[in-house]
């Protein structure tokens, strides 16, 4: 089954235009991958400054319900 795999991924050699397209689509893969990364990293960064904004006005109001 290997051989077949191979001999799949290299048939796409013989038609130069079918080679290009296929880099091409790999390298947009490639830019859309990292783009996913870059906005997972992101969005976790901003989840964590909006979950700390929350815990500040929790405290905040906590504070102001203490009794004097």
């Amino acid at each position: 089954m290997a051989k077949a795999l191979i001999g799949y991924m290299n048939s796409d050699l013989r038609s130069p235009a079918l080679a290009a397209e296929n880099a091409r689509l790999r390298a947009r893969v490639g830019e859309l991958e990292a783009l996913a990364g870059r906005l997972s990293e992101e969005n976790d960064r901003l989840a964590e400054a909006h979950a700390a904004a929350l815990l500040e006005i929790e405290t905040s109001h906590l504070q102001e319900m203490q009794p004097a």
